[in-house]
């Protein structure tokens, strides 16, 4: 299994956070990733600025032919595509692809830590995988995600919003 997490906090040519959102998940679908489950939107502060716009995330359990790291590049390219600038560490992007977890794979190279180094710290990667994928369990630390959740913090576990609003595809 294959989670990913896409986030947006800026508008773009393409629209609202929603929008990039929305043309990422058409983008993947054009590269041959077969998308299996999307959670709900989520909402959060921009971390650790919260004066920069809030962001939205979705997360995905996805199917891929190849290997990590032909994944890897396709979503740089999405992201490319999408005016993705690279800046300052945390600061506002249209969009951002993660892979969160890559079939249970651990690896570390200079381009690409899996599973993704912090994802047990984000409630915004998280919730979204415990909507779609309750029992799953981190490749590293051998904890599941419900776990993990009650382990942060007080304010990260309450600053979450989960919203009605639902992916634009069909999967």
């Amino acid at each position: 299994m294959i989670h990913l997490n896409i986030g947006s906090n800026l508008d773009s040519e393409h629209g609202s956070r929603f929008d990039n959102i929305n043309l990422s998940l058409d983008l993947l679908v054009g590269s041959k990733i077969m998308i299996e489950k999307i959670s709900n939107f989520y909402e959060t502060p921009s971390y650790p600025n919260q004066n920069f716009p809030k962001f939205l995330n979705v997360g995905l359990i996805v199917s891929y032919k190849s290997n990590y790291f032909d994944l890897f590049k396709k979503i740089k390219l999405i992201e490319k595509k999408l005016g993705r600038i690279k800046a300052k560490k945390n600061d506002p992007r249209i969009i951002d692809i993660d892979i969160i977890d890559f079939k249970n794979e651990i690896k570390n190279t200079k381009d690409l830590i899996l599973p993704h180094p912090k994802c047990h710290l984000r409630n915004f990667v998280l919730f979204p995988i415990l909507q779609i994928d309750p029992n799953w369990i981190h490749p590293v630390l051998k904890k599941n995600t419900q776990y993990l959740i009650d382990n942060l913090s007080h304010k990260s576990r309450i600053e979450i919003t989960r919203l009605k609003k639902n992916v634009k595809i069909q999967i």
